[in-house]
């Protein structure tokens, strides 16, 4: 691709207030018009505004983007001197993966250096806490090497933690990896040279889909994640807190019906890994091998404390005719008040109130009082 047309690319790229998703909407259009509509012409000529669908507010934000053009070919220029790459989404070398994962919220452009052939590449994600504890960090390193052993790019994102120990025990057993930039690429300057061995030798590729020159940041480092999970075939959890980026990452791929293994956690562990695993994510063990899990397995603590609370409920209504809320909290021993519990055995589906004298009472359904005069066998 030439000079020219990366600058109208990345200028698209960098235009401002415009989701990612309305860039490529606006280009396919232009992809689909007989006869089609170039990204120079897409600028240059203005009559074709109406045409890909461009509303008034675009239109400004295009004229304002034309201003830019001449700053982008500098850019283009720098980034092309210094060795990096400039590849937007219609390119050959763009990652395939990437859009099929995310479709149209696929990065307009992407921007890197190292060996691009990995960008094409059976992938791997290992995602997971910035303080993941020992186990994490040993499940990590287990599966970056089984990764490379088996030839597949890991894809991490560079953060201190798990990201960081995929990295580094891929390119420790001679594996390739994938670094996602929360950065400019041309920010990335420490980076390059600690790693600048293993990317001459086309093991490591640095890719950002961020302006090149944009220094780090938390919105960039969430932005960066779907990006981590769009570049991997499949995606494994060392560890996950029950918010934060890669708690919603997992979320939206099982929505998605991505491949997401997630390492089942020891007792008294404090993490979500369980609830990933019940929402529908499939259980590993610490070398990444998949687990057969029974249905009381996959219950956390606060559920299996639930439901004894609820059988030894059950157990009292049975052995009572009835019995009010407060002597239930009382036997139970519990630091309830009154109305908690009310509300607790209404959602008890056993359990049934009566009125006895304008007092609540309560009682396992279908148990019946003994009167006077019954009957018993």
């Amino acid at each position: 691709m030439i000079k020219q047309e990366l600058t109208y690319w990345v200028t698209l790229a960098l235009i401002p207030k415009m989701w990612t998703k309305r860039k490529n909407e606006i280009y396919v259009n232009c992809f689909q018009h007989e006869p089609k509509i170039s990204i120079i012409d897409l600028f240059e000529n203005s009559s074709n505004w109406d045409i890909v669908g461009l509303n008034e507010f675009e239109k400004t934000q295009f004229e304002e983007a034309k201003n830019q053009l001449a700053n982008s070919s500098f850019l283009v220029e720098e980034l092309m001197a210094q060795g990096y790459d400039i590849l937007p989404i219609t390119h050959k070398e763009y990652p395939r993966l990437l859009k099929v994962n995310l479709k149209f919220n696929a990065p307009t452009v992407i921007y890197t250096k190292g060996n691009k052939t990995l960008l094409q590449s059976p992938s791997i994600a290992i995602v997971g806490s910035r303080n993941a504890d020992f186990n994490s960090l040993s499940f990590t390193d287990n599966i970056a090497k089984k990764a490379s052993a088996e030839n597949k790019v890991v894809v991490s994102g560079y953060a201190k933690g798990v990201d960081r120990q995929a990295l580094d025990s891929a390119v420790e057993s001679n594996g390739k990896s994938i670094i996602v930039l929360p950065q400019g690429i041309m920010t990335f300057g420490s980076g390059f040279k600690q790693y600048f061995k293993h990317i001459v030798q086309g093991n490591v590729l640095v890719m950002s889909s961020f302006a090149p020159k944009a220094p780090w940041s938390v919105e960039f480092a969430m932005a960066r994640n779907p990006i981590i999970y769009g570049m991997a075939s499949e995606i494994f959890v060392a560890q996950s807190d029950d918010k934060g980026g890669t708690w919603s990452g997992v979320i939206d791929g099982l929505r998605k019906k991505r491949s997401i293994y997630v390492r089942y956690p020891e007792k008294n562990e404090k993490n979500a890994n369980l609830l990933l695993i019940q929402k529908g994510a499939s259980a590993v063990d610490i070398v990444g091998g998949t687990l057969s899990l029974s249905h009381e397995e996959q219950k956390t603590p606060e559920q299996l404390k639930m439901e004894k609370l609820n059988n030894d409920i059950i157990t009292i209504l049975n052995s009572i005719e009835k019995i009010s809320s407060k002597d239930i909290i009382s036997r139970l021993q519990l630091d309830w008040k009154d109305d908690k519990m009310k509300r607790y055995l209404d959602n008890i589906q056993q359990a049934e109130k009566i009125k006895v004298k304008n007092r609540i009472y309560y009682r396992l359904k279908g148990k019946t009082e003994h009167g006077l005069f019954d009957v018993k066998n």
